[in-house]
Order: structure tokens, then C-alpha cells, then sequence
């Protein structure tokens, strides 16, 4: 499919306000596919710390990962794959991350969508 990705790093605040990285999408004719991969790069020291959405470009909100207290491994490295069939393909996505926890930090290394 196609891929679409933003590699900027993007600096996740310890207990913070959410950040966005963004990804614009184009040339993708009518909706989003029922099985939209969105691959996630996170680093982080404590991953159970963060909450993480992707935002559709008419701001409907998908969670791919809620916040755990018990996980403290490293780093969010995943595809997470979203049906996004109701969304409009061409726009601009949003992967949301926001960590709800004193202590530990990180940063989105990239986000990637694959239609």
C-alpha cells in the first residue's frame, strides 16, 4: 500500500499536555481502508506511562494504547491496525501521545500510516 511518515522527533512531556506528530496524507482516492496500519515509534523509560490515539483529519479519535501502571518495559515499536473505513483518506492524521505519569520520559521517534 501507500505509506505515509513523519520521522521529526517530537518531545513527550513527563506528566504532560499531549503532543501530536502529524502525517498528510494525499492522492488516496475515497475512505480509509477498514485495516489502516498505523506504525508507532515511541521511546520512552516507562511505556505503561503513555496514552496514545490516532486522530482521524476530522478529529475522530482512535485509541491504540491506553495508559498501565504495571508495564514498565521500554519503548512503544508496534503497528496498530484501525479501522478507519468511515474516514476520508486525504487530510491530515495525527498520532496523540500523552503521558500520564510523573518520572519517565520520551520522545514519538516516527508515525507512519500504511493504506
Amino acid at each position: 500500500g501507500k505509506v505515509f511518515e513523519n520521522t521529526a522527533d517530537v518531545a513527550v512531556p513527563d506528566n504532560g499536555a499531549a503532543v501530536t506528530s502529524t502525517v498528510d496524507v494525499t492522492g488516496v482516492t475515497g475512505n480509509a481502508p477498514a485495516s489502516l496500519e498505523v506504525g508507532v515509534d515511541v521511546v520512552h523509560t516507562y511505556r505503561g506511562d503513555l496514552v496514545v490515539d490516532l486522530v482521524a483529519p476530522d478529529g475522530t479519535a482512535y485509541r491504540l494504547k491506553d495508559r498501565s501502571g504495571t508495564d514498565s518495559a521500554d519503548d512503544v515499536r508496534t503497528t496498530y491496525t484501525v479501522d478507519a473505513s468511515g474516514e476520508t483518506a486525504d487530510g491530515t492524521w495525527k498520532l496523540r501521545v500523552q503521558d500520564v505519569s510523573a518520572q519517565d520520559t520520551g520522545h514519538v521517534d516516527a508515525f507512519r500510516l500504511t493504506f
